[in-house]
């Protein structure tokens, strides 16, 4: 991993319905910016989920995982403006928590107007590109929020 290539990030597919059974996890869907971080040496670069270059746009961002203690890595995740990873004790990263039930967690994420839900296949690997092993559901709430931003997201995509 001498020198920085963006790697398309795995891209869940939209649901109407949360997907049930023991195979999948559940997350909560943040309304952020998705990255890309690309750690070599002490160079950190920030790419958007397009492969355009955040670095500028989140500089402590990058300030803080270029402390990261690794020679080189690759983190795919959501920038997300939150005092909550406050309590964590964690200034740059925090994990999601999966839950096993999918469909309480899509009614809490609805009650609390969050973005929706993410569920991933408990067994799948990692892909790049779309990826049918994840699956996103909007809150109803969010799309009312959004209308217009969901309009112009539904029609592009038609």
């Amino acid at each position: 991993m001498s020198e920085f290539r963006f790697i398309p990030p795995c891209s869940p597919i939209r649901a109407k319905e949360v997907p049930a059974g023991d195979d999948w996890l559940h997350e909560v869907k943040f309304d952020g910016y998705r990255v890309q971080v690309h750690k070599v040496g002490s160079r950190v670069i920030i790419y958007s989920r397009n492969g355009h270059d955040f670095t500028e746009r989140f500089p402590s961002i990058a300030q803080l995982l270029h402390e990261l203690p690794a020679k080189a890595a690759v983190v795919d995740g959501e920038v997300v403006a939150s005092d909550l990873l406050e309590r964590f004790g964690c200034r740059a990263i925090s994990l999601p928590e999966p839950f096993e039930d999918g469909l309480a967690l899509l009614h809490v994420a609805e009650q609390r107007g969050l973005e929706g839900t993410v569920s991933k296949r408990r067994d799948a690997p990692y892909r790049s590109g779309e990826c049918r092993d994840w699956r996103k559901v909007k809150t109803q709430a969010w799309r009312e929020a959004n209308r217009e931003r969901w309009r112009l997201f539904e029609k592009a995509r038609q």
